[in-house]
C-alpha cells in the first residue's frame, strides 16, 4: 500500500508528541514493506526536493513551515504522490481541508491522526478538519472526547494507542538504582513539583527516585528538590533512549505520572509493561487514567499527600520487571491496527 503522511512539522523540525507518533508510525509501515512518502516542509540541508531517510521518502511541499504556503501547494503534491490512503495530522488544521481538495480527486480516503490542537488552531477549522476526514484517529478516550465535540461524527472516531517495544521490556536486563521513578519530558505541563513534594512527604523512609527526561523546567525541577532537602535522594538523568530507561524501569517499583496535559503518557506505558505499580495524579488534561483503569498494579490520586500515601501502599505488591497484561501495546500489534483501519477506509471507496 502506498501510504502519504501528512505534516507540515515532522518530528525532525519540532518534536512533540504529534510529530513523535507520526514519524514512529511512518517509519513502521515502511519496515513492514509498504511504500511511505512524507509531506512536509523542508528539514534538510540542500536543494533537493526529497530526502530519504530510514525507508521513508520525505517530500519538501514548502521550504519553510508556513502553514498558508504548505496548505496552498499541497493538493499538487499529493496528486504528484498518488497515494492509495492520505494519513494527515490535525495540526495545522489547515493541511487537513487540502488534503481532502486532493482525496476528491484521486479518490482516496483522508485518516487523520488527531493528537492535540497548538495554540494558533483556530476552533473553526478544526471543525472543518474533523468533519472532512474519512476516519479520525486518537491516542486515547479523552482525545476522542475532544474530536466529537469539533463535530466528528461517534462512528468516525477510532482509538488507537501509543505503542511500545514489548519485545525490549521482556530481554533487557534490570537496574536497580531507584525504587521510584518519573518520566516525561519537563516542560510547563510536567508538573514534576507533586512527585517530589509526595517525595518529601516520605523523606523519613528508605527510597531513591529518578527523574528521566530533560526540557526547560529540568532547572525549576532540581531547584525544588534541593529545596525540599531530598536532592540527595533524587537523580536528574536527562533524556534517555528506551535501551536505556527500560532497565531502569524494570529495577523500580513506583512510577508516577502527574503531568498536567497528556494525550498519551507514553512513559506510564512504558513503566507498567515493565512491572511498575503506576500511580496516576488525576488532571483534567490527561489521558494517564485510562492506562490505570481495571490494572491491578494501577491506582489514581487526586494530590500529592494521597501519592505519598499509595507509595507507602505499594509496598504490597511484589516487585515486577514484566507485566505481560499490556503485550497488546507492542508495536507490531498497534500497527496492524492502522493497516486495517487503512484498508476498511480504502474499500469503502469500492476500487479494491
Amino acid at each position: 500500500m502506498r501510504v502519504a503522511f501528512v505534516s507540515l512539522y515532522p518530528e525532525q523540525r519540532r518534536s512533540d508528541g504529534a510529530t513523535r507518533r507520526t514519524r514512529r508510525v511512518a517509519e513502521h509501515l515502511a519496515a513492514r514493506g509498504h511504500d511511505v512518502v512524507f509531506l512536509c516542509s523542508q528539514w534538510w540541508d540542500g536543494e533537493l526536493d526529497a530526502f530519504e531517510q530510514d525507508d521513508v521518502e520525505y517530500v519538501a511541499v514548502s521550504e519553510t513551515p508556513s502553514a498558508r504556503t504548505f496548505a496552498s501547494k499541497l493538493p499538487f503534491a499529493l496528486r504528484r504522490a498518488d497515494p492509495d490512503v492520505i494519513h494527515a495530522t490535525n495540526s495545522p488544521p489547515s493541511q487537513v481541508v487540502a488534503a481532502k481538495t486532493a482525496a476528491r480527486v484521486l479518490r482516496v480516503p483522508v485518516v487523520v491522526d488527531w493528537w492535540a490542537a497548538r495554540g494558533d488552531d483556530s476552533a473553526r477549522m478544526l471543525g472543518k478538519a474533523a468533519t472532512s476526514a474519512n476516519r479520525v484517529l486518537t491516542p486515547s478516550r479523552m482525545v476522542k472526547t475532544d474530536v466529537r465535540e469539533h463535530g466528528a461524527p461517534e462512528d468516525a472516531v477510532t482509538v488507537v494507542p501509543e505503542s511500545i517495544d514489548v519485545d525490549l521490556v521482556r530481554e533487557s536486563d534490570v537496574d536497580n538504582r531507584a525504587d521510584l521513578v518519573y518520566a516525561r519530558h519537563l516542560d510547563e505541563h510536567a508538573n514534576v513539583e507533586s512527585f517530589l513534594l509526595a517525595l518529601a512527604e516520605l523523606r523519613d523512609r528508605d527510597w531513591r527516585a529518578a527523574i528521566i527526561g530533560d526540557g526547560p523546567e529540568r532547572d525549576a525541577a532540581e531547584q525544588t528538590a534541593a529545596e525540599l532537602r531530598i536532592d540527595d535522594r533524587v537523580e536528574f538523568l536527562g533524556d534517555l533512549p528506551p535501551a536505556e530507561f527500560v532497565p531502569i524501569l524494570k529495577g523500580a517499583h513506583v512510577f508516577a505520572q502527574t503531568a498536567t496535559v497528556e494525550p498519551f503518557p507514553r512513559g506510564l506505558l512504558w513503566a507498567l509493561a515493565a512491572g511498575c505499580v503506576g500511580i496516576v495524579e488525576y488532571q483534567a488534561r490527561s489521558s494517564a487514567h485510562e492506562l490505570v483503569e481495571n490494572c491491578e498494579r494501577g491506582v489514581r490520586v487526586t494530590n500529592p499527600q494521597e501519592l505519598a500515601d499509595e507509595v507507602v501502599a505499594a509496598a504490597g505488591h511484589e516487585r515486577a520487571s514484566i507485566n505481560e497484561a499490556f503485550a497488546d501495546f507492542d508495536h507490531a500489534d498497534v500497527l496492524q491496527s492502522y493497516e486495517q483501519l487503512y484498508e476498511t477506509e480504502r474499500d469503502d471507496y469500492g476500487f479494491f
